[in-house]
C-alpha cells in the first residue's frame, strides 16, 4: 500500500520542517483565526485521491499553524503557558515514529519501566513511599478524575465493611476549597458526587478550615475525601498541605493533592518548604506539560498504595487475560492506573529530557520563573499607576492597572497579541478584572516584561 511505504522526499520534508521549527530563536506568538478564515482554507482539501504533501505542508506552515496561539512563545504570559525542552520535543517524534502502545508490561517493557523512572524521580521529591506508582495520562484533569475515581470505591467498600450493605447506597461527598480547579468539579459531576464546599481565608484552603467544615456538618461521615491544591491555576496559592493532610488522617478521608501546575515547585529550593504535607497524600497529580517542559498531552498520576487503584481501574476482558499473567513475569501495566486503556507512551519524552539533561536543568529552569515572578512583582510596585494586588506566589503575578475597566484590559491584551509583543489575558480576582501574568518559559526576560509593562502608562 503507498500509504504505508516509505516516502524519502515526504520524511524529508518533515524532518526539515521539525529542524527548521525547533531551530527558531523565538518561537512566534502567531494570531487567533477566524472561522470563515480557516474554513476557507480547509475546503475541498480532502479528496479521493490525495494531494501533494509538500503543498499540504506549504499550507499549514505559511497559514494553519499562523492561526494557532505558541503556548511555548516566550512572550505567552496567559492560561499556563508550555515550555518543552528540544530534547522532549524531538523524543516526542521517536515515540510517535514508533507507534508505541504503553499500556502494558507485555506490549512495551523498556517504554513502562523508563517512563516509571520518571514517575519516581516526582514520587521521591514528592516523599512518597518506595512502593508509591502509577502512570502518565493526558492532563489533570484525567488525573484528577481516575484518582477520586479510587478515593470513591476505595471509601465506599470501607464503610461497607464497616458499617454494613446499607453504606453502599449512602450518597458520598469530597470537600473541596472554593477555589479548587474546575476539573474537580466536572469530576464530582461525573462521579456522581457532592461536593462539601469550605470556604478559604485568603484563598488558601488549610487544616482548621477543613476541621471546622466537618465539625459543623451534621452528616460528616459521607465525606470521604478532599482536595488540596499545590499551585493554583489563577494566583500559584499551595494550600496548608500539612494541615489539610493531617485532618485527613485523623478523620479517615483519601487526601488528593492536584499539582497540575504548582507541583513542580517541588524542585525548586525557594519554595520547597511550602509544600510540606504532600508526602501525607494518597494520590497526586503533577502536569509535566506544564512546568516540567515535557510536550502536551502528559500528567503524571501517582498513588500512595497503588494497589488500590488497580483494584478499582484494572479492565476485565478475555481479550485481555495476556497482559495480566499471575506469574510474576508482568511487572507494570499503565492501564491498571487510570480510566484510559489504550494510551501512548507519553511519559518518555520527559524521561529522556530529564535523563538528557540532569536534574539541576530542571531545578534552574523552575526556579527562573519565580525569581522572575517576584522582579516583576517589584517593578509593579514601583509603578505609580500599577498596583500589586498580592505577593507573586510560584509564577504567577495578579496586578491592577488603577482606572482600567474589564473593557480596558480586554483592549489592551488585544493590541499587545495584535503587535505580537505578548499574549496576555485578564482574570477575576474578588469579582474584579485585573491583569495577571503566568511565567513559565526560561526563555521569558525581565525586558521582555518591561516592555509591556510600559504599555500600560
Amino acid at each position: 500500500m503507498r500509504m504505508h511505504a516509505v516516502d524519502a522526499e515526504l520524511v524529508d520534508l518533515i524532518q526539515s520542517y521539525v529542524a527548521e521549527r525547533l531551530s527558531l530563536p523565538e518561537t512566534p506568538l502567531d494570531h487567533p483565526g477566524s472561522k470563515a478564515q480557516v474554513d476557507a482554507l480547509l475546503d475541498g482539501l480532502v479528496t479521493p485521491e490525495g494531494r501533494d504533501p509538500r503543498q499540504v505542508l506549504d499550507l499549514y506552515a505559511d497559514h494553519l499553524s499562523q492561526t494557532v496561539l505558541s503556548a511555548d512563545s516566550p512572550r505567552f504570559f496567559a492560561f499556563i503557558p508550555a515550555a518543552p525542552t528540544k530534547a522532549a520535543l524531538l523524543f516526542d517524534m521517536v515515540v510517535s515514529a514508533a507507534s508505541l502502545q504503553g499500556i502494558s508490561w507485555l506490549e512495551a517493557a523498556g517504554a513502562v519501566a523508563a517512563e516509571n523512572q520518571a514517575l519516581r524521580w516526582i514520587a521521591d521529591a514528592a516523599g512518597l513511599p518506595a512502593d508509591a506508582g502509577g502512570a502518565f495520562v493526558s492532563g489533570g484533569s484525567a488525573g484528577n478524575l481516575s484518582a477520586l475515581v479510587v478515593a470513591r470505591d476505595t471509601q465506599r467498600h470501607r464503610l461497607v465493611e464497616s458499617d454494613g450493605e446499607a453504606a453502599r447506597h449512602r450518597r458520598l461527598r469530597v470537600a473541596v476549597s472554593d477555589q479548587a480547579h474546575s476539573s474537580i468539579t466536572n469530576t464530582l459531576s461525573i462521579l456522581d458526587v457532592d461536593a462539601l464546599v469550605v470556604r478559604t481565608a485568603d484563598h488558601r484552603l488549610t487544616g482548621d478550615a477543613l476541621r471546622a467544615a466537618l465539625d459543623a456538618d451534621p452528616d460528616p461521615d459521607t465525606v470521604v475525601a478532599v482536595v488540596a491544591t499545590s499551585g493554583t491555576t489563577n494566583a500559584g496559592i499551595i494550600d496548608d498541605l500539612a494541615g489539610v493532610g493531617a485532618v485527613a488522617r485523623e478523620r479517615g478521608l483519601w487526601f488528593h493533592v492536584d499539582g497540575a501546575y504548582g507541583g513542580a515547585g517541588l524542585f525548586a529550593p525557594s519554595v520547597r518548604e511550602r509544600y510540606a504535607g504532600i508526602e501525607l497524600a494518597d494520590s497526586l497529580v503533577v502536569d509535566p506539560h506544564k512546568w516540567l517542559f515535557a510536550p502536551f498531552d502528559c500528567a503524571a498520576l501517582i498513588y500512595r498504595r497503588p494497589r488500590l487503584a488497580k483494584a478499582v481501574h484494572t479492565q476485565d476482558a478475555s481479550y485481555l487475560d495476556a497482559i495480566h499473567a499471575d506469574d510474576g513475569s508482568y511487572e507494570w501495566n499503565p492501564t491498571d492506573y487510570a480510566y484510559h486503556l489504550t494510551r501512548r507512551a507519553r511519559g518518555l519524552p520527559l524521561w529522556f529530557s530529564l535523563v538528557v539533561n540532569g536534574t539541576d536543568a530542571y531545578t534552574d529552569a523552575i526556579e527562573h520563573a519565580i525569581s522572575l515572578a517576584r522582579a516583576v512583582g517589584a517593578e509593579i510596585e514601583s509603578a505609580p499607576h500599577l498596583e500589586l494586588v498580592r505577593e507573586p506566589s510560584l509564577g504567577v503575578v495578579l496586578f491592577r492597572r488603577r482606572g482600567w475597566t474589564a473593557q480596558d484590559y480586554d483592549a489592551w491584551g488585544a493590541r499587545l497579541l495584535r503587535e505580537q509583543v505578548a499574549f496576555i489575558t485578564s482574570t477575576s480576582w474578588e469579582g474584579e478584572t485585573i491583569g495577571r501574568f503566568a511565567f513559565l518559559h526560561p526563555g521569558t526576560t525581565l525586558d521582555m516584561v518591561r516592555e509591556v509593562l510600559a504599555t500600560t502608562a
